[in-house]
């Protein structure tokens, strides 16, 4: 899960095409290499599988590694490392056959070992991973991930070099849709041959992958990514190069665009109406909630629901999402807009059979529970630091925010704003050093389990240390309820309790806007990042 999390979306996988203008004898030139210049507005965090959470790393990842299954065009589940996934009759038993001519960058043959190695070591509390709650279902995996059993007796068995049998405490609908997304393999002579160092510049790792990156040093804001000669589908991996650079300010990836120096940019409200009609203009729908997390056990006012839902009912959703983006829509839960069950939307589900009172726009409503909460407290006046990115949409973001606010509350309420670094933002929210923050989450996989599961007490990305019983039990038993109908009402009940308490304040659902250069073809949008493994220059 990035927050992200790493999203899959089966309607969401674009191919982009169609015509332009003519592009400069530069860039034809580019072309003609099947070079790439691409961007993206955050920094990388790591490149170790086990630590990936944010989007940008993530979108790295899915480019340079390569798990058992991978997305293709339409959502298809495609085999990737695994020529056969087999799931027994029980839904017990998955068994998984590796291809033989996977190979490492470096020339070493992957095996079963190192996908039995990778998850060992995300489960290793010593790992310190907050991926854990994924694999949550495999025997033992909670016992390791509490310290209580050791690594090596994880439910994951390799069989000579090219069988993996998986061994899980209740069938998992959505298990060979994780397979896509959140399981790498990792070479443990690498792991062990870099220590600390691995994953934290391009130099200190292996790749799998269609791609092998190349420059980033850790902290640097530009590095491309080459074409893997050792990937075991090299052919039909077109591009040669991807040369990518940090830019969180839109005007400026657009001027670049125009310059030729671009052949995809990130687009603001106000490019986006411009541009709306220009040919190479598109929009990706993302299936990512942007909301409120508030640090519930550390602030008297925030651990009050009836201060969580007037902050709620205060936000003018469909403002707000109107004002950051083309593509953004007013979100009402937090599950994701493209999750489905059994070929069920699961927020049309919820939308007839939930409550969402508290997710409306509503400041009558919340100057009353804004009062009753202060009296509850004890206070005279709500006053709290809000964090956010400092690209210019976060900063968009929570500068509406405290508007909203305001204008709602009057005096009574004095938010201050922090923009921070991606990577300094989420240290701080990681911590518990926070009061309140905007955040966002995307889905690893299309089924609302994805997210939700993620805010139950003892999730790691429960920042907000939100705690509800039944929400917990609820979230256990859609896990291994296999009929699709009980698995969505359990579901729903799930997401009620959580508008009824505002756990999290939903925000807002991402679209994002982009011009992207015609002559890119066969350009893959997974619903959180690009996939360009099929990606050509034409």
């Amino acid at each position: 899960m990035k927050k992200s999390k790493c999203i899959l979306i089966s309607n969401l996988i674009l191919a982009v095409g169609g015509m332009l203008s003519a592009c400069s004898s530069s860039s034809k030139a580019e072309n003609k290499s099947q070079t790439l210049n691409w961007m993206t507005n955050a920094e990388i965090q790591t490149m170790d599988p086990s630590k990936i959470i944010d989007t940008t790393s993530s979108e790295q990842a899915v480019n340079t590694f390569e798990g058992l299954n991978r997305l293709g065009k339409d959502g298809k589940i495609k085999p990737g490392i695994a020529t056969k996934s087999i799931q027994s009759k029980d839904g017990l038993t998955w068994t998984f056959q590796l291809r033989k001519n996977a190979k490492w960058s470096n020339g070493d043959p992957v095996t079963a070992k190192d996908f039995v190695y990778s998850l060992r070591r995300t489960l290793d509390p010593k790992t310190a991973s907050q991926q854990q709650m994924e694999w949550g279902n495999i025997v033992n995996a909670n016992d390791i991930a509490l310290g209580k059993k050791k690594p090596s007796s994880l439910g994951v068995e390799a069989q000579g070099d090219h069988k993996i049998v998986v061994h899980l405490t209740a069938p998992v609908p959505y298990f060979k849709s994780l397979t896509a997304s959140g399981w790498q393999p990792q070479d443990e002579k690498a792991v062990k041959k870099w220590g600390k160092k691995y994953g934290t510049a391009s130099k200190y790792m292996v790749y799998n992958g269609p791609f092998i990156q190349k420059g980033w040093s850790g902290s640097n804001l530009s590095w491309k990514l080459v074409k893997n000669d050792n990937y075991w589908d090299k052919s039909n991996v077109k591009l040669k190069q991807i040369n990518f650079n940090v830019i969180k300010t839109p005007s400026t990836d657009y001027n670049m665009y125009q310059a030729n120096k671009l052949d995809g940019a990130l687009l603001d409200t106000q490019g986006s109406k411009e541009l709306k009609n220009q040919k190479g203009y598109h929009i990706f729908k993302l299936d990512r909630t942007e909301y409120l997390d508030f640090n519930i056990p550390k602030s008297k006012l925030f651990a009050n629901v009836n201060f969580r839902r007037a902050m709620s009912l205060a936000i003018d959703r469909k403002e707000l999402a109107k004002t950051t983006g083309a593509g953004n829509v007013p979100a009402v839960n937090y599950a994701g807009p493209n999750e489905a069950i059994g070929g069920v939307n699961f927020i049309k589900f919820v939308a007839k059979h939930s409550d969402n009172q508290f997710t409306q726009h509503n400041r009558k409503l919340a100057k009353q529970l804004f009062a009753k909460a202060l009296k509850q407290t004890g206070l005279t006046k709500a006053t709290f630091t809000l964090l956010g990115d400092d690209d210019d949409n976060s900063k968009k973001v929570t500068e509406f925010i405290q508007s909203d606010l305001k204008d709602c509350f009057g005096d009574k309420i004095s938010v201050s704003v922090q923009n921070l670094p991606k990577m300094s933002r989420i240290k701080r929210l990681k911590s518990g050093n926070y009061e309140a923050c905007f955040s966002g989450m995307s889905s690893d996989y299309l089924d609302p389990n994805s997210m939700l599961s993620q805010l139950t007490s003892d999730a790691s990305y429960n920042d907000a240390h939100w705690e509800n019983k039944k929400y917990d039990q609820l979230i256990a038993a859609s896990q291994k309820e296999r009929d699709a109908h009980k698995r969505l009402q359990i579901l729903a009940q799930a997401q009620s309790i959580l508008n009824n308490e505002q756990g999290v304040v939903p925000l807002f659902y991402d679209g994002q806007a982009w011009m992207v250069r015609p002559d890119v073809q066969n350009l893959n949008f997974t619903g959180t990042y690009f996939d360009f493994k099929n990606t050509e220059i034409n």
